[in-house]
C-alpha cells in the first residue's frame, strides 16, 4: 500500500515537475523569441557604415587566420605607368556596344573555367590557375601623381607626411634579414611613381634605378657595368687608385676608415664580382630568353627572376613606352600587350617551374585604368582616359591564391558592381604575407606619428583584406 502510495506520489511529482518545466520552456520561448527580435531590430537599426565595419573586421580577422605570415620574402610589381584599360585586357565585357568594346569585341577562355580574358593575352590565358584577378580595384582618383600615391603607399595624398612607398616599406622592414650585394629595393629600368619613393625613411631606402636595357647586347646597369669599360680595364682603374690613395695612411682602427673601406669592397663586389652577375643575362639560355621575348620589358622579366633568385626584397618592372593612351589607344593596345602577355606569363611559368612562386608575390596594375567608353570625338579618335573608378590588378604567388576572381564591375566596366578593394585592402594583404605588421610605426625623422598603414586616421575607405585569395 505504501509503496503505491509511494509510487503514486512521484508520479504526481513528476507530473508537477513536468507543467512547471513546460512553463517554463513555454516562457523561454517567449523571452527567446523577445531576444531575438531585439536582436533582429538591432541588426534593422545598423547604419550600411556599421554593417561594412563589421564584415571588414570580419573579414580582416579571417585574413590573418588564412594568411600564412612570411611566405613572401620577395616582390616584383609590374608598373603599367599610365593605366591599363582593363575592359581590353582582364576584364573584358563582351556584348557591349563598339562604343564600348571598340576594336577588341573578342575574348578567350582561360585554363580556369568561367574565367575570360580579351584575346590579345593568348599566353596569359595558359596560366590563369597561377594568378587571381581583382576585378573591383577602386579609388576613385583620376591624377597621375596622386592615383600612383595611393597605389603604392595607401595612404591619402595631399597630407602633411610624405609616406614611402611598399618598396621601401620592404627595404627598411627586411634590412635585418636581407645581406646581399645589391640594393634592396631595385627599379627597372626608372621610377616611374611621379613621388619620392623612399618618402621621409630617406636616401637610403631610395630604389635603385638601373637605367639602361636589358635586352642589349650588354645590361649597362648604371654605376655597375659601364659604357666602353671592360673587367679588365675596371679592374685596372680600381688596382690604381689603392695604389694612389693615401687616405688614412698609417693609421689603424678608424671607425670611418673601416666603414669606408667596408662600402668601397662592397662596391667593388656589385662591379665586378657576384654582384654585376645578376644582370649578365648572356648567363641565360638562349631558349630561354626567346620564351620572355626579345624585347625590353620581356628580359626585364627575366632580370627581376634573377633577382629574385639573388635575395632582392623588392624589384619593381616599369613597362617602357607607358599606358596613357588618350589618342591612338587601340594600336598602341596592338603592340603593348601582346609583350605584356609574353613577359608576365613567362615569368609566372618560370617562377613555379623553379619553385619561387611560393614566396614571390608579383602584382601588376596601373595606378588606375582606363574610361569604359571610347572618345572617338577630335583630338581623341579613339581614346580612352583616366579611370580610378574601378580597374583590375593582376596578383600571383607569395600565400596568394591562383585561378580565382575577386569582386566584379557592372556590365559596362564603369562602377564597382560587389566586393570592393581599395588600395590599403591590397598593400595590407601584401603586408600580411610578408610579415609586416601594417599597424606598425615608422621611424619619422621629426618624431611624428606615422604608420605603415593608418586608413582610420586618414579617413580612407577600406573593406577588409583579400581573405578570398589568401
Amino acid at each position: 500500500m505504501s509503496t503505491n502510495h509511494s509510487s503514486d506520489k512521484q508520479e504526481y511529482v513528476s507530473r508537477r515537475e513536468a507543467m512547471r518545466r513546460g512553463a517554463l520552456g513555454v516562457a523561454g520561448m517567449i523571452a527567446g523569441s523577445t531576444l531575438d527580435s531585439r536582436l533582429f531590430a538591432a541588426e534593422a537599426a545598423k547604419t550600411p557604415e556599421q554593417k561594412a565595419a563589421e564584415e571588414k573586421s570580419a573579414r580582416d580577422a579571417a585574413a590573418k587566420t588564412k594568411a600564412k605570415k612570411g611566405q613572401t620574402k620577395s616582390v616584383i610589381q609590374i608598373f603599367l605607368w599610365g593605366g591599363m584599360s582593363h575592359n581590353d585586357t582582364w576584364d573584358p565585357k563582351p556584348g557591349t556596344s563598339y562604343d564600348y568594346l571598340g576594336d577588341f569585341d573578342r575574348v578567350i577562355p582561360t585554363n580556369v573555367n568561367g574565367i575570360q580574358l580579351s584575346s590579345l593575352f593568348p599566353k596569359l590565358a595558359q596560366q590563369t590557375d597561377k594568378y587571381s584577378l581583382i576585378r573591383s580595384m577602386t579609388h576613385g582618383n583620376d591624377g597621375h601623381e596622386t592615383a600612383a600615391y595611393l597605389m603604392q603607399t595607401g595612404h591619402q595624398p595631399g597630407g602633411r607626411l610624405a609616406y614611402p612607398s611598399i618598396g621601401a616599406i620592404f627595404a627598411y622592414f627586411k634590412r635585418e634579414q636581407y645581406k646581399g650585394l645589391l640594393p634592396p629595393y631595385i627599379v627597372m629600368l626608372q621610377g616611374a611613381g611621379r613621388f619620392s619613393e623612399e618618402g621621409f625613411l630617406g636616401p637610403a631606402y631610395k630604389p635603385f634605378a638601373t637605367g639602361g636595357d636589358p635586352n642589349a647586347e650588354r645590361f649597362e646597369v648604371q654605376g655597375i657595368v659601364n659604357r666602353g669599360i671592360d673587367d679588365g680595364r675596371q679592374k685596372a682603374r680600381r688596382d690604381l687608385l689603392d695604389k694612389v690613395d693615401l687616405m688614412g695612411y698609417g693609421i689603424s682602427g678608424a671607425q670611418e676608415l673601416t666603414s669606408a673601406g667596408a662600402a668601397k669592397q662592397k662596391a667593388y663586389g656589385l662591379i665586378l664580382g657576384r654582384g654585376r652577375e645578376v644582370f649578365n643575362l648572356s648567363n641565360e639560355p638562349t631558349e630561354l630568353r626567346n620564351r620572355y621575348g626579345r624585347n625590353t620589358f620581356g628580359q626585364e622579366c627575366l632580370a627581376a627572376r634573377r633577382m629574385v633568385e639573388a635575395g632582392v626584397p623588392y624589384v619593381t618592372i616599369s613597362f617602357p613606352g607607358g599606358w596613357d593612351t588618350h589618342s591612338n589607344h587601340f594600336a598602341t593596345m596592338r603592340n603593348q600587350c601582346p609583350m605584356l602577355d609574353q613577359g608576365l606569363a613567362t615569368l609566372l611559368a618560370d617562377l613555379k617551374e623553379r619553385g619561387l612562386l611560393d614566396s614571390t608575390l608579383v602584382w601588376c596594375t596601373g595606378e588606375f585604368g582606363r574610361t569604359p567608353k571610347v572618345s572617338w570625338e577630335p583630338p581623341w579618335n579613339g581614346g580612352r582616359h583616366h579611370y580610378g573608378r574601378v580597374f583590375t590588378v593582376l596578383v600571383a604567388g607569395g600565400g596568394f591564391k591562383g585561378g580565382r576572381v575577386v569582386g566584379s564591375s557592372d556590365e559596362k566596366g564603369e562602377n564597382v558592381k560587389e566586393r570592393p578593394v581599395y588600395p590599403s585592402d591590397l598593400l595590407g594583404s601584401m603586408y600580411l604575407l610578408a610579415g609586416i605588421d601594417a599597424t606598425a610605426k615608422l621611424p619619422h625623422p621629426w618624431g611624428l606619428d606615422a604608420y605603415v598603414l593608418d586608413t582610420q586616421n586618414e579617413g580612407m575607405k577600406s573593406a577588409g583584406m583579400l581573405e578570398e585569395i589568401l
